[in-house]
């Protein structure tokens, strides 16, 4: 099995411009992302998915490996499944640019969900709460999985039932947000089989993706299974300067 990693980049950001250029710490915050992609075992190759010629030309100043993509892709995954649609790739595993302080071992994880399952297409990471108000928070993703047990036992791996930005489940003797240990935070990195990419990414969008703007619900309402692995280590992207500069100040802390 060929597994490739993809970071796709943007150049526009609505709340930080620029940001994965921003260079606060001495590197580019791609360059960081870009760093651990590279500390995982299975990937064969790391790959920046550029929108913009900036981009090329940082990626390039570090050494990585740049491909520029057409600017009209309408998302990450789209980008990405320009890139490897002519590459010899079974595998690619899709990690977000903003994500500087992910783990590598959690790229290996998502990777070997899809090497262990030939039957599945599809796979991403959760992990549980750490943080009760984080639960009611719509910026982050929760996940529903099929069985509780099999995760804990680590038989048959786990698939998503439902992804949502609302509080799942809600537990109506609590209104609302009951035990901590019964939520699961999505995680935003995936893995896709080739041809499985290239044909989600032809497909329309769906109603529920729609309505939480959420990619993955394509996949669940087309009827295809998404498994999902179980982590400890999660770490937040960097979606504004105030995430940027707290990264900043952790990173300067352990150099």
């Amino acid at each position: 099995m060929i597994v490739y990693a993809c970071i796709p980049a943007r150049y526009g950001s609505t709340r930080f411009p620029a940001k994965v250029l921003a260079k606060d710490t001495g590197q580019f915050l791609i360059q960081h992302t870009w760093q651990q992609a590279c500390k995982a075992k299975l990937p064969a190759r790391v790959i920046i998915a550029a929108d913009d010629q900036r981009i090329v030309a940082a990626a390039q100043s570090f050494g990585a490996d740049c491909i520029m993509t057409s600017p009209d892709c309408p998302s990450g995954t789209d980008r990405i499944a320009e890139v490897i649609a002519e590459l010899d790739v079974d595998i690619v595993v899709n990690l977000q640019a903003d994500e500087p302080e992910i783990d590598p071992a959690n790229i290996d994880m998502v990777a070997k969900l899809l090497i262990d399952n030939p039957d599945c297409p599809m796979a991403t990471l959760a992990a549980e709460f750490q943080d009760t108000s984080q639960i009611s928070d719509p910026n982050i993703v929760k996940v529903i999985v099929t069985s509780h047990e099999s995760r804990a036992t680590g038989h048959e791996p786990a698939r998503a039932i439902y992804f949502s930005r609302s509080v799942i489940p809600y537990d109506r003797d609590k209104s609302g947000v009951g035990n901590i240990k019964n939520y699961l935070r999505h995680l935003g990195i995936y893995a896709y089989r080739k041809d499985f990419l290239l044909k989600f990414t032809k497909l329309p969008q769906t109603p529920l993706e729609k309505i939480e703007k959420l990619e993955q619900l394509r996949a669940i309402e087309n009827g295809f299974d998404i498994l999902v692995g179980k982590v400890e280590h999660t770490c937040d992207g960097i979606d504004t300067p105030q995430q940027y500069a707290e990264f900043v100040k952790r990173y300067k802390r352990n150099i």
